[in-house]
């Protein structure tokens, strides 16, 4: 928050007057050490989510809110399409009948399904679940749609709300009972191979979407006992949020022809026979937004990646009796010139708020570059350029405000990516036995490595043991275990495990 004397903003505002005070790069301790107030805060105050609808565990998007998810959602559209996917939009009913045909699955999601059971005063025929994930609803249309090996690879997603009957306290966007932003792709071919294949692009594809919102992971092989049910194998991406918790969000699964097989889904082979198909699906959930705000956050409010905010470049004229006029007008000159070129801009003229207070809102709201124009200004053609992440000041030349915006955009993104990287990796650490990682887990939190000997019964009685989560196995990455011993058991170690805190 930018210092305000009574009335008087010690900003721009009084350099134009001498200088008095300039700002500091805001702090971190609120968005640390008192995160779930801090997110609860920032999400009302800016604001981003309303939780007030009383229905437990929804939520609305505000108009605010709405722009950051349509950019996020943007960016998975892209990717997706980029990558041979295809868009659909399945109904949100399913029949009872088709929810309960791959039994692995509906056991899981048995206890978090909510039933349609009337049609106005009658009963139905056939109860309705409120789609948990759309698999049982998606597959039966494959069995439909894919007849012959020319008709694979079968590659769709869609963006929808899933419900689930969350029992344990909610949390907004990150455990909810509505998921209002749910990505999920599905995809069908004709060899393990392939399938298995399009694991590793559906894995490529979710980096590259977290790398572009600056958001650090992990990617982990869930233990047997915790992959999504129906799959044989479940890769999870996983970051860690200021109150040094684990949160998912994405994975990517590997289905095999487990649905395949309950629902049918054959092709006919070059040669004239019949094999079932072998499928993958991904999914990623508004918890990626919380994720995008939470993990760039300071005490201030948001920080944002150029990419995802809503507004780039704010332009508040700093003005005085008699120059009033002249200022905005340059300051709306300056937006058209912004808008122009790409950048999304607007000008604060509100007239009955101080320079100060507007710093304040656009702080909160994370626009990463605030332009102020001032009659000091107009005299020299100058702006004064100020980063959201650090406060620091630039004066450039008039003629030069879209370069220079542009060149700190790039600046802005790639010190939130640093800034996150090293953060995350300051609680990315290491345990030799499971005291050690209990030890670690409340002193630093975040993910602990440890060597495990890969027995489930190992695994899961690891887990009893401690207040935290197995994470998993690393994926597709090399960690030298020769000569350790499980941090449970004591055996000869195989493989690398994690384990965190997770929501």
């Amino acid at each position: 928050m930018t210092a305000v004397l009574g009335t008087i903003d010690l900003d721009h505002a009084n350099e134009e007057l001498g200088g008095i005070l300039l700002p500091k790069a805001p702090e971190r301790k609120e968005w640390s050490e008192r995160y779930s107030e801090w997110f609860h805060r920032v999400i009302s105050e800016v604001p981003i989510y309303d939780t007030r609808y009383p229905v437990k565990g929804t939520g609305i998007w505000t108009p605010f809110g709405y722009k950051l998810r349509r950019a996020v959602i943007e960016k998975i559209r892209d990717m997706l399409e980029e990558a041979g996917h295809e868009e659909v939009l399945f109904p949100l009913l399913i029949p009872d009948y088709m929810l309960g045909k791959e039994g692995e699955h509906v056991k899981d999601f048995e206890d978090e399904v909510y039933w349609v059971t009337r049609g106005g005063k009658d009963p139905l025929d056939v109860k309705l679940a409120l789609r948990p994930t759309s698999e049982t609803a998606i597959y039966p249309m494959f069995q439909l749609w894919i007849n012959a090996y020319s008709d694979l690879p079968l590659k769709i997603f869609q963006i929808v709300n899933v419900f689930r009957y969350e029992t344990k306290a909610t949390k907004p966007m990150i455990r909810v009972r509505e998921v209002s932003t749910f990505k999920e792709a599905h995809t069908a071919h004709a060899s393990k191979e392939d399938a298995e294949s399009q694991v590793e692009k559906g894995v490529e594809i979710y980096s590259r979407i977290f790398e572009g919102m600056k958001i650090p992971f992990v990617k982990s092989v869930r233990p047997e006992w915790d992959k999504f049910p129906g799959a044989e194998y479940t890769v999870a991406f996983d970051t860690i949020l200021p109150d040094n918790k684990v949160l998912q969000v994405g994975t990517v699964h590997f289905l095999g022809q487990g649905f395949a097989k309950a629902f049918d889904i054959k092709y006919m082979k070059s040669d004239g026979g019949y094999e079932h198909v072998w499928q993958t699906c991904y999914g990623i959930s508004e918890r990626a937004i919380a994720a995008l705000i939470s993990v760039h956050g300071d005490d201030s409010g948001l920080v944002l990646p150029s990419t995802f905010a809503p507004v780039q470049a704010v332009i508040i004229p700093i003005v005085y009796k008699g120059k009033e006029e002249e200022v905005t007008n340059k300051c709306k000159e300056a937006d058209c010139l912004l808008k122009s070129e790409g950048i999304r801009s607007v000008v604060d003229d509100r007239k009955d708020i101080t320079p100060g207070n507007k710093y304040f809102t656009w702080e909160l709201r994370g626009a990463p570059i605030r332009i102020e124009i001032g009659p000091r200004d107009l005299e020299n053609s100058t702006a004064v350029l100020v980063r959201r992440d650090t406060l620091q000041k630039t004066t450039i030349q008039m003629q030069e405000l879209v370069e220079g915006v542009h060149k700190m955009l790039k600046e802005i993104d790639f010190s939130l990516m640093e800034r996150a990287d090293l953060w995350f990796k300051s609680k990315l650490t290491n345990a030799e036995d499971v005291e050690g990682i209990k030890s670690k887990l409340d002193k630093v939190g975040g993910i602990v490595e440890a060597p495990w000997c890969g027995a489930r019964g190992c695994g899961e009685e690891m887990e009893g043991k401690l207040d935290g989560r197995i994470l998993g196995t690393p994926y597709k990455e090399t960690h030298d275990v020769a000569g350790k011993r499980c941090a449970n058991c004591g055996r000869e170690a195989s493989t690398i495990i994690r384990i965190g805190r997770s929501y």
